[in-house]
């Protein structure tokens, strides 16, 4: 298993010095005063990325519940990661003062989600969903589409793996909305 490659091994850097460099694809990820660059996502990766962002949008965005960002940058508390979705708050996402929507997001999201990819390594997400869970997040997903599992994490709580028709926890705003694993996997066929 490959981890999260260090770009810059040699250097240690600041997170102002990071944050002006230019962005790369796939995205470049600041922690530990050290640039790391998340694998290129795959064809498992990318169609639950895009169904499962898809999913919660359509139930979260017309009541202007939450709404599920793909590969967006949060920067906070010394770290700037790329979670595969964030989820916000619709109260609580960064906007301009004439409504529009922020380009930074430097606060933690209230949902992340993280699709281990098959040269990735699980410790490098549980370490990204742990710091959010310690800054604020409420519920992270570690989603394996190999085993067709998901791990749930919710701050100050053991993690959980969810199987076969298990339905998965999704934040209180969205009470309504119920996705078990073999919907979430469904996508793939």
């Amino acid at each position: 298993m490959i981890m999260l490659t260090s770009v810059n091994s040699s250097k240690q850097i600041t997170l102002e010095e990071f944050l002006q460099l230019p962005e790369t694809k796939p995205a470049n990820e600041y922690f530990n005063n050290k640039i790391y660059q998340k694998p290129m996502p795959q064809g498992e990766h990318s169609t639950i990325q895009a169904y499962l962002s898809s999913a919660i949008n359509q139930v979260g965005r017309p009541k202007q519940l939450v709404m599920a960002f793909p590969e967006l940058r949060c920067t906070f508390n010394g770290r700037s990661i790329v979670p595969d979705i964030s989820v916000f708050a619709w109260e609580r996402i960064p906007r301009q003062p004439n409504g529009r929507i922020e380009n930074r997001f430097e606060i933690a999201p209230d949902w992340v989600i993280e699709i281990l990819s098959p040269d990735q390594s699980s410790n490098q997400l549980i370490n990204k969903i742990l710091f959010c869970l310690n800054n604020g997040t409420q519920l992270g997903w570690l989603i394996d589409p190999e085993d067709e599992s998901v791990v749930i994490f919710k701050p100050n709580q053991q993690p959980e793996i969810r199987y076969n028709s298990d339905n998965l926890p999704v934040l209180d705003l969205l009470t309504d909305w119920q996705l078990s694993i073999a919907d979430l996997f469904g996508w793939l066929y």
